[in-house]
């Protein structure tokens, strides 16, 4: 198999969450393929223009959340996040980053940071373009919104029977 093909390939196995914690993460992992972290790093790096800075500081202020949260490196490029549930993703576009909340229409936006995908009913997003200043206060406070609304969920679910 060539290098390619098997760059290929690698990208486009699945990758689960769990355990997939960034903090203190090696290289590779004991199959010799890179952590999610890892692939995270080079996808930052290799946006050198804004967009790697916006990506860098929402990575930093969803890994600064909680402690819980684990990220994880999905759909051929998007960095994700978890925490009782999926948080949030993040991906740059030409123009933009988007950052998508995936229960972004069940929480209380009281600063108005949904820009994008406002007729959904599960997702909502925000659309940074390169002369947006983002009010990362609003922002931690959104994401521990988002983390709150998963844990609810998460202990409001019916236990199944054996």
């Amino acid at each position: 198999m060539t290098e390619k093909k098997a760059a290929k390939k690698a990208i486009r196995q699945p990758r689960k969450h769990a355990g997939a914690k960034s903090a203190g993460a090696t290289a590779a992992s004991p199959g010799g393929q890179l952590t999610p972290a890892n692939r995270i790093d080079q996808h930052i790096a290799a946006l050198p223009d804004w967009r790697g800075a916006v990506l860098a500081t929402i990575r930093r202020i969803m890994r600064d959340a909680d402690p819980a949260v684990t990220e994880d490196y999905k759909w051929m490029g998007s960095p994700v996040w978890y925490c009782d549930g999926m948080v949030s993703l993040a991906n740059a576009h030409r123009g933009k980053v988007k950052w998508t909340f995936a229960k972004g229409a069940h929480l209380v936006d009281l600063e108005h940071l949904f820009n994008a995908g406002l007729g959904g009913n599960e997702w909502r997003a925000i659309d940074f373009t390169e002369n947006d200043r983002l009010n990362e206060p609003a922002l931690r406070r959104l994401v521990k919104t988002a983390i709150a609304y998963n844990r609810s969920q998460a202990k409001s679910k019916p236990k199944k029977k054996a």
